[in-house]
């Protein structure tokens, strides 16, 4: 048995929310960089180039990507072989999530309940997810989601008979509902199967999956690479203002499901798709 001090996971999840904000993932740098070569409108080009020079800017300036810093998404997959100490586990990462918000002055965007809407003043609580896995470490990942995109998000209760073409179309109608809204380019994570609240978590963790590398399921792998392109000839373009790149990615991830049903979720993210893992 392996013991981790929880002081470790709270240092490390502050650490990752100040970067994330400030500092792109090197797969969403390189999915921006070939936009802006793929992109064949003259403004869409233009906005994409300066969509990396803000990257530059806030890289070297420390300066928020966006200014929405989002709300905390963390996934926990942590060994079975791990105890932690010192404190209790969901305590420390809300307090990594407060440290890293308020110490690195991101906004603040959290209110204490869905209606009457009092700021936490200082980001918390984050919505965390965790699995157990072999093995006796911890794997940290954080995705600050902003809520331009994540308002643009559905999740489609499809009959099986609907089949693949259901699933097409489903994504296709989230994408072009969101048109502008999202910020694009967008990466599209996409859940299929499970129930309804499985789909919509495989929807949200798939987005933290690499830009550029697809499932490793076959058809799903061609569903990915079908889907993108019929997503980039719908002509919404970078900002909503006409283009051939639409969307970053298109990420699918599936789960068996029941005899009666096929859930799909369409969690829209935009541009920026941060996200960041760590392993303790």
């Amino acid at each position: 048995m392996r013991e981790i001090n929880v002081a470790c996971v709270r240092d490390a999840v502050s650490e990752m929310c100040i970067r994330i904000n400030h500092v792109l993932s090197e797969d969403m740098q390189c999915a921006l960089k070939n936009a802006v070569a793929c992109e064949k409108s003259e403004l869409g080009k233009q906005i994409l180039s300066q969509l990396e020079e803000n990257l530059v800017v806030a890289e070297e300036e420390m300066i928020p990507i966006c200014q929405d810093t989002g709300m905390a998404v963390i996934f926990m997959e942590i060994g079975q072989d791990v105890h932690f100490t010192d404190g209790n586990l969901e305590d420390a990462i809300n307090e990594g999530v407060r440290k890293g918000y308020v110490e690195g002055f991101l906004r603040k965007s959290v209110v204490d309940d869905p209606l009457i809407r009092n700021n936490t003043k200082d980001n918390t609580p984050a919505v965390i997810h965790y699995s157990v896995v072999p093995g006796n470490k911890v794997k940290i990942t954080i995705s600050p989601k902003g809520f331009g995109s994540e308002n643009m998000s559905r999740v489609f209760m499809l009959k099986p008979a609907d089949g693949i073409e259901g699933v097409k179309n489903a994504i296709l109608t989230a994408v072009k509902d969101a048109g502008p809204n999202a910020c694009p380019p967008m990466v599209i994570g996409v859940g299929i199967g499970g129930t309804f609240e499985k789909c919509a978590l495989m929807a949200k963790h798939v987005l933290t999956r690499e830009a550029g590398k697809h499932s490793d399921i076959e058809y799903v792998k061609e569903l990915e690479t079908e889907m993108l392109k019929k997503i980039n000839e719908l002509g919404i373009g970078p900002a909503g203002l006409g283009g051939n790149v639409t969307a970053l990615a298109v990420n699918i991830e599936t789960y068996p499901t029941h005899i009666a049903g096929l859930p799909v979720a369409i969690n829209i993210c935009c541009h920026v798709n941060r996200h960041i893992s760590r392993e303790i």
